[in-house]
């Protein structure tokens, strides 16, 4: 895909997945209810990428209330850089299987779902848990107020697998049940275009590259 010239793009929205945490070393559910920290890996992850994108001229950056995502992104805010924490970038909740580690019986609960999620039965969630229908609900006044700042051009947004996946099938008017298709990985990143005030283009996939040396 190209870039437009730069008088067409409206925003730009970089959009990252926290660092890599013990959780997620340890196949621990985490979830909304899990403020985890980023690992020695994380940190790794978070260094690398400030090093490559320390040069784009953020005019905001956008977190989630969980430190994970705070942490990855900390350098750019001790450059100066303004930001903000927003609940609707909060990871799904995984209910009763947060903290707990994935056996078998949770890995055959998490199968039933993501393949109910697939057929589009969007409502479908274990118990206690959010649904993704329910995570655009909350992620979209959150959103909405983003794209609604004149004066951020450029933005940087961390937050979590799940919640990335759903938040680019909004931008980009993906089906909802196609969500999986949007890989992620620790500090992976998405570059999203706004054309007009509806339409957006994902301009740079899954990018890794910052990540070869770890």
């Amino acid at each position: 895909m190209k870039y437009m010239d730069k008088k067409t793009v409206k925003k730009k929205l970089y959009i990252i997945r926290h660092g890599q945490t013990a959780y997620n070393l340890k196949h621990i559910v985490q979830g909304r209810g899990i403020d985890s920290s980023i690992n020695e890996t994380g940190k790794k992850q978070a260094a690398a990428f400030y090093t490559v994108y320390r040069q784009i001229p953020f005019d905001k950056i956008y977190i989630s209330t969980l430190k994970r995502t705070l942490q990855t992104i900390q350098p750019f805010i001790d450059d100066g850089i303004a930001y903000e924490k927003l609940k609707g970038l909060d990871e799904i909740g995984w209910g009763a299987s947060e903290g707990k580690e994935l056996t078998e019986d949770i890995l055959n609960d998490f199968d039933r779902i993501l393949k109910a999620w697939r057929n589009n039965q969007l409502d479908v969630k274990l118990p206690d848990a959010e649904s993704p229908n329910e995570v655009l609900v909350r992620q979209k006044p959150d959103i909405d107020y983003i794209l609604a700042q004149k004066d951020e051009e450029n933005v940087l947004i961390c937050t979590h697998g799940r919640t990335m996946r759903i938040l680019l099938c909004s931008l980009t008017g993906t089906p909802l049940h196609k969500m999986d298709e949007f890989d992620h990985a620790n500090t992976a990143l998405y570059i999203v275009e706004q054309k007009t005030d509806s339409k957006f283009e994902i301009v740079d996939h899954f990018n890794t590259a910052h990540l070869i040396d770890i």
